[in-house]
């Protein structure tokens, strides 16, 4: 698995995922700092990369899209900091892989981490 990590996380999330050994890269290192949510998504969908971001507008890409990859990964939390909710999002990652491979939704939070299988349809009533 490879992580593509949002401009709005710190570019301390790579030095944490390397040493947890997950490869990953920051956006910043591959594209312009400025580009929009769908030239993200774009990119980590053509070159297989999951997508860590603390942004939701990625979930609203997926839902509006039906998108089936690339997969995300969504820190919910105040603080996200690496040294206050990585170790949760690496443990996460590990247990999640298999499904983030085959294209997932994974909100980790504080409390919970909660997973919906890729593409995202509208819950039955």
């Amino acid at each position: 698995m490879k992580l593509l990590v949002d401009m709005n996380l710190s570019p301390r999330w790579v030095g944490l995922l390397v040493g947890a050994g997950i490869e990953a890269a920051h956006w910043s290192t591959l594209g312009a700092k400025n580009a929009p949510d769908s030239e993200i998504m774009a990119y980590a969908g053509v070159n297989d990369y999951v997508v860590l971001t603390h942004d939701l507008d990625f979930s609203v890409i997926l839902a509006a899209t039906h998108g089936e990859k690339p997969s995300v990964v969504q820190i919910r939390a105040d603080d996200v900091s690496p040294d206050v909710i990585g170790k949760q999002v690496i443990v996460a990652l590990r247990q999640m892989a298999s499904e983030l491979e085959e294209g997932a939704l994974l909100a980790v939070d504080p409390n919970r981490t909660r997973l919906r299988v890729l593409p995202l349809r509208p819950k039955e009533s």
